[in-house]
């Protein structure tokens, strides 16, 4: 969200009270505009976070574990070199500013100097500038001396704030009175353009809480109640903002304000991550999709031309049964086919440099050539058309990927087939492996593979009465049964089947059939693809997909 002044006024104070007496141990630049912190505070290590993004800029506490770079940069040796081992003793907001300070008590082996760190929060404007008796020492995003802007900001110069909207002051009543009584028209516009500090966002919070009876007094207590009920709201599942107090009925309570922004960001970068993730993998498997594609159809029409060869062989018996009849310098004759049950003619074209004998000898080897063509591409071609479908369901896998975990073996399966790269080729290769989807019913467990590897693998982690499930038609996980030799109940099965439904390629459709046998039942044949297995004795049954997450469990 682009956090406005009434949301980092909250953020400000709660650091202030997690951070003052705490020491600065450590300073990274993880990202281009990603500045971490490592704290020791009275209670504790802890991380604090500044990102500077155009999108998703913030500050906050997290856990979250990002690489450092190898090699530093200039901005962060600077802060390294004066503000390691320093005191935090204040942190605060430049008021109704999307700007927070960190006040710094320095000391280094010759002097002890105060200093700040001042955190501009404002989209694409966002910045870190340190500050020492209100000269800049340093920032993160410098203005060159002959570019044309409002602020200068190089090391050297007073630092300077922006300068004030023309907008009325939160803290007063009387103003706020004013524009209710002097403007009409959309109240949420009216109050984000007229009050200072508050996005599009909050204002429409505000309405939204007060509806029809919103005034002036309630947006004046909204804005300057210190009771709050920190949360993130979502739409349609998805996380939406987190808020400072939010009338949304689909939303997650947190205790502070802190707390909610790093859910949110924690949950938002998981998407990211999982969307990148799906992106390149998808890139990875679609060029190479489209080579096996192109290959194909370069060995159909090698194929189509072999359609005749059978033609070729009957012109050259005709020439050699007709040889008496032909003599050097023919261009061509018409024969008799013999073969044909209504002895139909021919026409057979001839090389009049060659003799009949040669000419037959000519449509032998080009007939020879044809076939060893047709039997050497039709078996490359059937194994290209089984690496098709292979890929097609590594490609499905992705597709019904739900978060980056059911990813993590799809992209070792893809590494193995080095369709990306492996930059762990030469270190000692540590598996990585997640558990599987696991549901419970009546006391009964189910399982189901994330991508095919995980598909071997619980193949080989059931027993031989355990039951087996596989879409029939699509391609899907492999879900199992955990029987205990003990016979399944109906509903049991009927769930395991929906839930196999569910995470194939069927997912969209309804009364997808569904094949359930004994594990004892399911072969691998050696040297197959990951996943691909052969079955019998099975019966099928048809379903509606279904997630059924309400079964689901936690491995």
């Amino acid at each position: 969200m682009p956090q406005d002044a009434f949301t980092v006024n909250f953020i400000a104070k709660e650091l202030n009270r997690a951070l003052v007496g705490g020491k600065i141990s450590k300073i990274t630049q993880t990202g281009k505009e990603l500045l971490t912190f490592i704290i020791y505070t009275r209670n504790g290590s802890v991380k604090l976070e500044i990102c500077l993004s155009a999108k998703g800029c913030r500050i906050n506490l997290t856990d979250a574990e990002v690489p450092a770079p190898k090699t530093a940069t200039g901005f962060c040796m600077l802060l390294r070199k004066h503000l390691q081992n320093a005191e935090i003793t204040k942190v605060g907001q430049i008021e109704d500013e999307r700007i927070v300070f960190i006040d710094l008590d320095c000391t280094s082996e010759f002097e002890r100097t105060k200093m700040t760190l001042y955190i501009e929060l404002m989209g694409k404007y966002s910045n870190a500038v340190l500050v020492q008796k209100g000269i800049i020492v340093g920032a993160l995003k410098t203005t060159a001396i002959g570019e044309n802007t409002k602020r200068v900001l190089f090391t050297g110069v007073k630092y300077t704030l922006p300068e004030p909207q023309e907008k009325y002051s939160p803290r007063n009543m009387a103003q706020i009175t004013h524009i209710f009584d002097g403007t009409a028209g959309d109240k949420v516009k009216i109050i984000s353009d007229k009050i200072k500090g508050v996005s599009y966002a909050t204002a429409l919070e505000i309405v939204s809480t007060y509806g029809e009876n919103l005034n002036a007094n309630n947006v004046f207590d909204y804005l300057n109640d210190e009771n709050i009920a920190p949360c993130v709201t979502f739409s349609g599942g998805q996380p939406n903002d987190f808020k400072v107090r939010s009338c949304s009925d689909e939303k997650r309570a947190y205790n502070t304000v802190l707390e909610a922004q790093t859910a949110y960001y924690a949950l938002i970068n998981a998407k990211n991550d999982f969307e990148e993730k799906v992106r390149k993998l998808s890139s990875a498997l679609y060029s190479a999709v489209k080579k096996l594609e192109k290959r194909l159809a370069v060995m159909e029409q090698k194929l189509l031309e072999c359609r005749d060869m059978e033609t070729v062989k009957l012109k050259g018996e005709l020439i050699t049964a007709n040889i008496y009849a032909l003599s050097r310098g023919m261009d061509g004759f018409e024969a008799v086919n013999y073969y044909d049950e209504n002895c139909g003619k021919i026409k057979i074209a001839l090389d009049k440099s060659l003799t009949p004998a040669e000419n037959a000898q000519k449509y032998y080897k080009k007939y020879a050539k044809l076939k060893r063509t047709a039997v050497s591409v039709t078996e490359q071609k059937l194994e290209t058309v089984e690496k098709l479908d292979y890929l097609n369901s590594i490609s499905s896998h992705i597709r019904l990927a739900e978060n980056i975990f059911d990813l993590v073996e799809t992209e070792e399966e893809l590494k193995a087939l080095s369709l990306i790269p492996d930059r762990d080729t030469g270190k000692k290769k540590i598996v990585k492996t997640t558990p599987y989807r696991a549901y419970m019913l009546g006391g009964i467990k189910i399982l189901a593979g994330r991508s095919n590897v995980q598909n071997d693998r619980l193949l080989k982690d059931i027993s031989g009465e355990d039951l087996w499930l596989h879409t029939q038609g699509y391609h899907s996980s492999h879900v199992a049964i955990k029987t205990g030799g003990k016979p399944v109940p109906n509903e049991v099965l009927k769930a395991a089947a929906e839930i196999c439904a569910y995470f194939s390629e069927g997912r969209f459709g309804n009364k997808i059939p569904v094949d359930y046998t004994k594990r004892c039942f399911v072969k691998k044949p050696p040297k197959s693809n990951a996943g691909f297995v052969i079955y019998t004795d099975y019966k099928t049954v048809l379903v509606n997909p279904d997630a059924h997450e309400e079964l689901r469990q936690e491995l």
